[in-house]
């Protein structure tokens, strides 16, 4: 079967289309790290003066998002940060699960005591930040390891520094495609609602320092099996904490 040619990079359809991509994935940053909030609406003109572009390239990056499915279009009202349903963050932490276990399984024999500190500095972050504590633990990312954050730069300390302790395992684990499977996972919600689940819940917040560090502790054990579990426990239990945080609020308070 014949196909299109893909358009030459330097081509100026080349060069729309990166364009494009590029102000997508600016969009994107700032829906996932919360400065654009869900429900909120995505005015064309806003946007392209935020970004210093026109308004087509706004446009092509609007529909390539709602069919990744971040945004909606509403009547009378255009497109809006689309609210996941609860069903759809389970789902979603299900699978999460499964292949942040998998991470720890492949993990837990080339894990170094350098690393192990960093997981647990990045843990004791965790803990300082969400106490409303400042200059507690390290910063997030601090070390010898080569692993680097996914977070967004406008994320939170303990969104920061949570990301960090999940990122060096995947770095650790060696599978590249594992880490962009599980970055796809996370990216299909607004970063900064996790940490106001946290931030809402004192007894989550400890239960989640908690199981990182059982998680370490099986690490350092060198148990692959009891890592697994204690990681996928963890990524279920924040899953249904986030499920329920949308629940507990009507539509009405994103939509209005």
């Amino acid at each position: 079967m014949d196909t299109a040619p893909l358009p030459d990079a330097d081509s100026p359809a080349g060069k729309g289309k990166a364009l494009v991509d590029d102000t997508a994935a600016a969009i994107r940053a700032r829906i996932l790290s919360g400065e654009i909030p869900i429900g909120a609406q995505l005015r064309q003109v806003e946007l392209a003066e935020m970004l210093g572009v026109s308004r087509t390239p706004v446009r092509e990056a609007l529909r390539q998002l709602q069919a990744g499915g971040l945004i909606e279009v509403l009547p009378n009202r255009g497109a809006v940060v689309r609210v996941p349903a609860p069903w759809e963050v389970r789902e979603a932490y299900e699978i999460r699960a499964e292949l942040e276990g998998l991470a720890c399984v492949r993990a837990v024999h080339a894990v170094t005591p350098d690393v192990l500190r960093e997981l647990r500095e990045a843990n004791e972050t965790v803990r300082a930040v969400s106490s409303g504590v400042r200059g507690g633990g390290a910063a997030p990312g601090a070390g010898s390891s080569p692993a680097t954050t996914n977070t967004s730069p406008n994320a939170s300390p303990s969104t920061s520094a949570n990301d960090c302790f999940h990122t060096l395992i995947h770095t650790v684990a060696g599978n590249r495609r594992l880490a962009r499977a599980i970055k796809d996972v996370n990216e299909a919600f607004p970063r900064n609602v996790s940490a106001l689940v946290l931030q809402d819940n004192p007894r989550h917040r400890e239960d989640n320092i908690r199981e990182h560090e059982r998680i370490v502790e099986a690490l350092a054990a060198e148990d692959a099996e009891r890592a697994r579990s204690e990681m996928k426990a963890h990524v279920i239990s924040a899953g249904e904490q986030l499920a329920r945080w949308y629940e507990q609020r009507s539509a009405t308070v994103f939509r209005g």
